[in-house]
């Protein structure tokens, strides 16, 4: 017996509604040629693409709309991405059906909650998340410059023993979030969470980082003064960023000499790099460890 994607159905059953509503299958044609053929689920939550169901034809069945895509993908809840935007990486994704934007998502033994609508959360990152939980090293103080709802502090946390995490973060709703997933994940007594501008909560951290992570896209240069004041005289930067498809090279070139003006006595090298995924045409994720010494 041939199963049928989660697509084809949902494609089936708007095709079906349309007709029995009067549409011809010429008209329905142009209501399905809207529809997406991919989408992101997690618990009981699935997220389409920014343009989906946006024209306005489709406004008079949102309701009928919105009860055929929540039965064929199998969901409670659906939202529809929008940018993320500002400084504070700011999710705006619309609830389509749904009233609570609380989810928790789980992923190699850990819980991640958050307000869909109000944080960002890439499920493309899973492999640099579960290496963070290996690099860590008995004894270490890391630092997280960007820490979101600790996307990267949670699994070093949770996976290696580590003595303390430096937790740093702005966006009020991330903050929230990241202090129920530190009491949710049992870690919260070996994080501290630092509230506002990195540049300024940082001053209070110089020279105790054994490692410090700069998770933050699409670029952490902003970072860099802040990481390099924080780490001790010897330590490790896990620095994120974008470089172009067919030539780390000149990013990895370009972001080891950004640190090595701002410590200029140091050996500064680089000890591993990490295409984490596609970001843009001819672009790629990149995360690169730099050793300062």
């Amino acid at each position: 017996m041939q199963t049928i994607s989660p697509y084809e159905k949902l494609k089936s059953g708007i095709s079906d509604y349309l007709i029995s509503r009067g549409f011809s299958e010429e008209d329905a044609r142009g209501f399905i040629s809207d529809i997406p053929k991919k989408w992101e689920k997690f618990a009981d939550v699935a997220l389409l693409p920014n343009r989906s169901f946006k024209d306005e034809k489709w406004n008079e069945h949102r309701k009928e709309l919105c009860s055929i895509i929540a039965d064929s993908l199998g969901v409670k809840r659906i939202g529809r991405i929008g940018e993320i935007i500002g400084k504070r990486r700011e999710s705006t994704v619309e609830i389509l059906l749904g009233d609570d934007d609380w989810v928790i998502r789980k992923e190699n033994g850990i819980n991640y909650g958050y307000r869909f609508c109000k944080c960002m959360f890439s499920a493309g990152n899973v492999n640099e998340r579960r290496r963070m939980g290996e690099v860590g090293r008995s004894g270490d103080i890391v630092v997280d410059l960007y820490a979101g709802i600790g996307y990267y502090s949670l699994p070093m946390l949770v996976f290696s023993e580590i003595a303390h995490m430096h937790s740093c973060e702005w966006n009020y709703e991330s903050i929230k979030a990241l202090r129920i997933n530190l009491e949710r994940n049992n870690v919260s007594d070996r994080c501290t969470i630092h509230e506002g501008d990195n540049r300024i909560t940082t001053e209070k951290l110089r020279n105790i980082a054994d490692r410090v992570i700069l998770g933050l896209l699409p670029t952490a240069e902003d970072g860099y003064i802040p990481a390099l004041d924080v780490l001790k005289k010897k330590g490790v930067l896990h620095i994120h960023g974008i470089a172009p498809a067919k030539d780390y090279d000149s990013w990895i070139s370009k972001t080891l000499e950004g640190i090595s003006i701002i410590r200029p006595k140091s050996k500064i090298s680089e000890i591993g790099r990490y295409r984490i995924k596609s970001y843009a045409p001819h672009w790629d994720h990149l995360v690169i460890d730099v050793r300062v010494e």
